[in-house]
């Protein structure tokens, strides 16, 4: 009987291979023919050199959106084409290099090794296992908001999931999920977005809100109030983001409960010196990033100083072979082109052509405030997919004055859109802290895209309408 079936299986095997081939270059033809369309139609508009950085932008979201190809590679085709048309100047192009956001990722894959090597993971996950308990729904939930709780005190994205991902990834091989279970990507995920997504309503949390309050009181000499911004966006767009999140994940990614025969293996032990003195340059790097606020160091370099010392042979920190086998560098150029486009952008004007353009062409009217709020948000939102999320108070914040002329809203809630906006993530590469949880965590892309795409929609249907409410009822409009 086996005889006779592999000859099935094989030719199955391979009709599904040439399936999967078909759609690929099927997909990668649409890809091609609609970025040549993108082109000619922004040369009529723009001009030759955006009408190349508006094709250039489509073609590489379009690849790391469908992962047809690894997600370094559209990243290093970017700094080809770019530096061989001479699109903006080399410093630009590279500018990703020169990211405090791409040597926090460093860090952070050598922050995991460190923890990894030592054993400090596998004591951190015994902790959690206290707290979290059997369930895997009320692992996801507890998760999630001890994610949240982070963002109170760890002013950077970056660095909540530099510390968080690790251990949550040691705490999911534990529980017994393997590395394509849904129970270990649900358990990331929660991580993820649970200390990134709720953050955007927490003033010094995400590096948008900073953007967005430094420019403010630089402009228009208007500090925003910690407690006002609070107020304003936690209970819908923190609270009701975090449960959203936790319902799309449980949805997505159904798991079993953790197994128990697994959790008994670990055991009690005295720390280690070499555990000790890891704890020390770790509790030494969360303590400039907590008062950056007083030092001004980038959260970026302060974790490159603690990489030096994590990777000092002497100390013993880390294995001989670290930068070898557990530096991904395939991400690390993924997240430099990321931020290399953003720069390319920027330097190109096409994020403010692109408002320009709106506002000329949206129906604007002083007397439909919730219009104006709604068709405010929905052009933030549009700069935010086209540059990135720190890229709309860089662009939408000067023009707020006008904004508030021809929509006759204050002032105050035209700047409070964007927070609308930049909090509604539609695909990861917008975001420098999902990036970073891929590459820690060991996600796929589509596993975050997933949840990307479906808190967008809820959010778009139900949590902004319930935030115009909320503003309403604070007397914002």
């Amino acid at each position: 009987m086996s005889q006779h079936n592999h000859p099935v299986q094989s030719s199955t095997s391979l009709r599904d291979l040439v399936c999967v081939m078909a759609q690929r270059y099927c997909l990668l033809v649409l890809i091609l023919v609609i970025t040549a369309a993108i082109g000619l139609l922004s040369y009529e508009f723009l001009g030759l050199n955006q009408a190349l950085v508006a094709g250039l932008l489509f073609l590489c979201i379009a690849f790391w959106a469908t992962s047809l190809v690894p997600a370094y590679w559209p990243a290093l085709g970017l700094f080809a084409f770019a530096t061989a048309t001479q699109l903006a100047p080399t410093q630009v192009i590279f500018a990703g290099f020169q990211s405090s956001t791409f040597w926090l990722l460093f860090s952070g894959m050598v922050f995991g090794a460190a923890i990894n090597h030592t054993g400090i993971n596998s004591r951190a996950t015994r902790l959690l296992m206290l707290i979290l308990g059997n369930s895997y729904q009320g692992t996801i939930v507890k998760i999630a908001l001890f994610a949240m709780a982070l963002a109170f005190l760890i002013p950077s994205g970056v660095s909540r999931i530099v510390l968080i991902i690790p251990i949550i990834a040691s705490l999911a091989d534990h529980f017994g999920y393997d590395q394509d279970s849904n129970g270990r990507k649900g358990m990331l995920l929660a991580a993820a977005f649970g200390t990134f997504l709720p953050a955007f309503s927490i003033l010094p949390a995400n590096a948008p809100n900073m953007l967005l309050s430094g420019m403010t009181e630089a402009l228009y000499n208007a500090p925003f109030s910690y407690g006002e911004y609070l107020l304003l966006h936690f209970p819908v767009l923190g609270l009701g983001k975090l449960f959203m999140t936790i319902g799309v994940i449980l949805w997505l990614f159904p798991d079993q409960a953790p197994n128990q025969a697994i959790q008994a293996t670990i055991e009690k032990s005295a720390m280690t010196k070499i555990e000790i003195r890891l704890l020390m340059v770790l509790c030494a790097c969360f303590a400039f990033w907590f008062t950056d606020s007083l030092h001004h160091i980038s959260a970026g370099w302060i974790g490159l100083i603690a990489a030096l010392l994590c990777l000092l042979p002497s100390l013993g920190l880390t294995g001989k072979n670290v930068i070898d086998k557990d530096i991904q560098y395939g991400t690390l150029l993924f997240a430099a082109g990321i931020i290399g486009l953003s720069a390319i952008i920027a330097h190109s004007g096409l994020g403010r052509v692109l408002v320009n353009y709106l506002t000329e062409v949206i129906p604007f009217s002083p007397h439909t405030p919730l219009l104006n709020l709604s068709l405010l948000t929905f052009i933030s939102t549009c700069v935010a997919i086209v540059t990135n999320l720190a890229g709309v108070p860089a662009i939408m914040t000067p023009m707020a004055e006008h904004l508030a002329d021809i929509t006759g809203l204050s002032k105050d809630a035209v700047l409070m859109t964007q927070v609308l906006a930049f909090s509604t993530v539609f695909l990861p590469y917008q975001a420098p802290p999902l990036i970073t949880a891929i590459a820690l965590g060991n996600l796929s892309i589509s596993a975050v895209t997933k949840v990307c795409l479906a808190t967008f929609v809820l959010t778009s249907l139900v949590l902004l309408p319930l935030n115009f409410i909320w503003w309403y009822f604070l007397g914002m409009f």
